[in-house]
């Protein structure tokens, strides 16, 4: 570790990052989301338009990720509530995140055939 900093690059850190990261991930899809239904006022043809780009593979593989931001910010604030909260928190901290993984890989898991069942069949067909 250089000295004079304070980045441990342990579990906790990345845990940090991801929870920041995923934060804003969440919050521009939440943006194009509001911008895109508020299309429909303005150009219903533009946003049929929209709609039909949002039913490609690509975008399906895109939603694939968002479940996967949003199960991870979730699970992981969960966490934090309990280390912030709970007396022993920090003490096992690093086993909550642990948890917090192997339920995410779990949930992610059944998450993937209803999410990306429409980009299976667009490429490979019915």
């Amino acid at each position: 570790m250089p000295a004079g900093t304070l980045y441990r690059g342990r579990e906790g850190m990345w845990s940090w990052v991801a929870h920041r990261v995923t934060g804003v991930l969440i919050f521009f899809f939440l943006l194009v989301h509001v911008l895109d239904t508020a299309l429909v006022r303005v150009s219903p043809e533009a946003y049929d338009e929209t709609i039909a780009v949002y039913k490609t593979p690509l975008v399906g593989l895109m939603e694939y990720g968002l479940v996967a931001a949003v199960l991870f910010h979730a699970l992981n604030g969960l966490r934090v509530v309990a280390v912030d909260f709970w007396s022993k928190g920090a003490k096992y901290q690093k086993q909550m995140l642990y948890t917090v993984m192997g339920i995410w890989i779990v949930l992610m898991a059944g998450a993937f055939w209803p999410v990306l069942s429409h980009a299976f069949y667009e490429v490979f067909g019915s």
